[in-house]
């Protein structure tokens, strides 16, 4: 491939071509001396991490303490222990933290619960936050 045919490429496609940097017959530049070679690389873009979420359980009177444990085993897969130490955490405090995730599972969660709270006939209310 020539040198103008590279040019017109995009750079991700010349990852490990060696380019002759002389001009000239036999590889001599104007001066005669040698021309150099080298290598072009493509440099990584960086990635940043995505943003976190806080997902909360809000306190209200009238949703059963065993329904929130329940919520928190299966949206949130804790252990009955720790579903038992969140639920009491959310009844005395007000608000609880369930766990930290990206925004598309953040949301996700947060949706379940809400569902399976109405489908129940419950109040229960959770929210998410940027971290």
């Amino acid at each position: 491939m020539s040198v103008a045919a590279a040019a017109t490429m995009d750079p991700g496609q010349i990852v490990g071509w060696r380019l002759h940097l002389g001009a000239g017959d036999g590889g001599n530049d104007r001066d005669g001396s040698k021309g150099d070679t080298g290598t072009i690389t493509r440099t990584k873009p960086k990635t940043k991490k995505p943003s976190l979420y806080r997902v909360l359980l809000l306190n209200d009177d009238y949703t059963p303490m065993e329904f929130v444990v329940l919520i928190l085993q299966d949206v949130f897969n804790k252990t009955r222990e720790d579903a038992m130490r969140i639920m009491l955490h959310v009844h005395q405090k007000g608000v609880g933290e369930c766990g930290i995730y990206p925004f598309e599972v953040a949301e996700t969660k947060v949706t379940r619960v809400m569902d399976t709270a109405r489908k129940n006939q419950h109040p229960l209310q959770c929210v998410m936050e940027k971290q």
